[in-house]
């Protein structure tokens, strides 16, 4: 003979009532409840710039591209300088500004400005990282513009630095005229300017392909395509196109700010920095526009 189970015992009302209750919202701190010490505020621009400059510094090809850029812009820099005053150019540095020296050592330098502007937002859709970035900080436009700005002034305080220093190099090496304010403030900060504002938009094009090798050949053609093609265009029929290509190329309009432009015409004093300022501003705007309306 069986015995029949024994049904169930309901549990109380109350047993309940104590289980449900800590998933209840509470008001104020009460017993047997945690409560965070840390102050809750929404984010912010400054926590995600903050974030930014975390990631940016704590990436070892962030050191090693910013690495890469400092021993060209000095190493070439002092090289240059070293050699001009070794030879029987130095006399004729009366005509030519001595500044100038410095415009190779940028031109290969801005190729690790646009690599590393490209790898600042292109690497995390590489790795997957961005969703994370997009799930601690939901506001793409916050991301976007954490970033920009990171970069933006990193990148100009390293090139503005660098630039200045192998210009006092220069300057104490080689027996020629000092040079002016006007060209001492282009040769630096009118350059740093522009490098960084390079960088931002190659930052822009990396948002837009969300690839990285992809990102920085296309910025490595737009910088150097335009001078080659000018280069191999020797027809006379070709020669407004040629002049044109020569007058807006990123390395022509660089070395404006040194005062040793390789064409005639076309851009001249601050001009290219604006140029650049509008381009890159159109590229952030289709950025932005690409991150809030399509998904990761």
């Amino acid at each position: 003979m069986t015995t029949p189970p024994t049904p169930p015992t309901p549990q109380a009302p109350y047993q309940q009532q104590a289980y449900q209750q800590p998933f209840a919202p509470q008001q104020g701190a009460q017993a047997g409840y945690y409560t965070s010490p840390i102050p809750v505020r929404p984010a912010t621009l400054g926590d995600a710039i903050a974030s930014e400059w975390t990631k940016i510094r704590s990436v070892r090809s962030t050191m090693w591209t910013l690495g890469v850029m400092i021993v060209l812009v000095f190493g070439i820099g002092v090289l240059s300088a070293i050699a001009v005053s070794f030879s029987d150019s130095d006399s004729d540095m009366d005509s030519t500004p001595v500044l100038s020296l410095g415009f190779f050592g940028v031109l290969l330098g801005s190729i690790c400005v646009i690599t590393l502007g490209v790898m600042t937002i292109a690497s995390e859709y590489g790795t997957g990282m961005i969703r994370t970035t997009l799930t601690a900080c939901p506001s793409r436009a916050r991301v976007l513009s954490a970033k920009a700005i990171v970069f933006f002034l990193l990148t100009f305080v390293l090139t503005t630095v660098m630039t200045t220093i192998v210009a006092l190099i220069q300057t104490a090496m080689l027996d020629a005229p000092a040079p002016t304010g006007k060209e001492w403030l282009s040769g630096t900060v009118g350059v740093g300017l522009y490098m960084a504002t390079l960088g931002l938009l190659s930052l822009a094009v990396g948002a837009l392909i969300r690839h990285s090798a992809g990102a920085i050949t296309l910025m490595i053609g737009l910088v150097l395509l335009p001078l080659v093609l000018a280069i191999f265009m020797l027809a006379d029929s070709l020669t407004s196109i040629r002049e044109w290509l020569l007058e807006y190329s990123i390395p022509n309009q660089l070395s404006i700010f040194y005062d040793n432009s390789v064409a005639t015409s076309g851009p001249s004093g601050w001009e290219p920095l604006w140029l650049m300022f509008g381009v890159t501003a159109v590229a952030l705007g289709g950025a932005y526009l690409a991150m809030n309306n399509r998904d990761v």
